[in-house]
């Protein structure tokens, strides 16, 4: 069973999160140009995933960081720093060159609960990344739902069971309590929420 829960860890990794929310919106979008979809994927690819794994490699082989799932307060300040400027770069750099309006507000709302998260750290307080992720992704899921009129109760149902394994497996594998569970689902969904009505 523990092998089971270190997968779906694994699978729904905030590394993914990024990308994931990307590519479900351009299946679920009912017009987007080639040019669009290949101006907004690869390069948010490149920067939500390779880019943080290569300062992953960088930030362990100087002892900063012991491990993907960065157990420990200390250990999450500066991979969250790193998100905050790649997601900044993201919004004014990516985006902007092919412009989609609902993913520069999902990206903002990843940035806003990203930057709670960094703020609770120094409270020391070990918001759970996995959860607000699979928050965000839910959220923005639904909202895109009602936006373009489109029926994905499915795909939102799915996920929604998703979320619960991830909390269970984040539970089961003790890497975070039902409170930190509970605030980053909360910040994921919330920071979405607050923006809606600037797009939806």
């Amino acid at each position: 069973m523990r092998h089971i829960f270190h997968i779906i860890s694994y699978l729904f990794h905030p590394l993914f999160i990024p990308i994931g929310g990307t590519i479900a919106y351009f299946l679920v979008a009912p017009y987007s140009t080639l040019e669009t979809q290949s101006g907004n994927i690869l390069p948010i690819f490149i920067l939500t995933v390779i880019i943080p794994i290569i300062f992953f490699l960088i930030l362990k082989n100087l002892g900063i960081i012991n491990s993907i799932f960065l157990p420990t307060v200390q250990e999450r300040k500066y991979p969250l720093y790193i998100s905050c400027i790649i997601f900044l770069m993201i919004l004014y750099k990516v985006i902007p060159n092919n412009y989609v309006h609902e993913l520069f507000y999902y990206f903002t709302g990843l940035l806003t609960a990203t930057s709670a998260t960094l703020i609770l750290l120094f409270f020391k307080f070990k918001t759970s990344m996995h959860l607000l992720g699979m928050g965000s992704i839910l959220t923005f899921l639904v909202a895109l739902s009602i936006h373009f009129e489109i029926n994905i109760t499915i795909a939102i149902s799915l996920f929604t069971l998703c979320t619960g394994l991830v909390a269970t497996s984040r539970l089961y594998l003790r890497a975070h309590t039902a409170n930190e569970l509970l605030i980053g689902f909360l910040l994921g969904s919330c920071s979405q929420l607050i923006i809606l009505k600037y797009w939806l």
